[in-house]
């Protein structure tokens, strides 16, 4: 076998007739196509297990904690700043 052989794949050294151009489908056929695409692709979710699903929701909160956090303290830290700057009174002196 040579090397142009075996890095050809099926679909590009087919040779067949050219695909015809499908004629536009009814709306009501184009929506049950629609319908049986979406229940063929729900057929392939997997639904995670109890222990997966309590994972994920204690990576998510704990993510959201460590944002509303950063948001907090760059909050802080600019609204200081823009008091110390604008000459207003800080957060501190009240």
């Amino acid at each position: 076998m040579s090397e142009d052989q075996v890095t050809e794949t099926a679909a590009s050294s087919s040779k067949g007739r050219p695909a015809k151009k499908a004629a536009k489908a009814s709306l009501f056929a184009r929506i049950a196509l629609f319908v049986r695409q979406i229940i063929g692709e729900l057929k392939k979710v997997v639904a995670p297990t109890r222990k997966e699903l309590i994972n994920y929701t204690l990576v998510v909160l704990v993510f959201v904690a460590i944002m509303m956090v950063i948001v907090s303290l760059l909050d802080i830290g600019f609204g200081t700043a823009v008091s110390w700057v604008f000459g207003g009174i800080a957060p501190t002196d009240r």
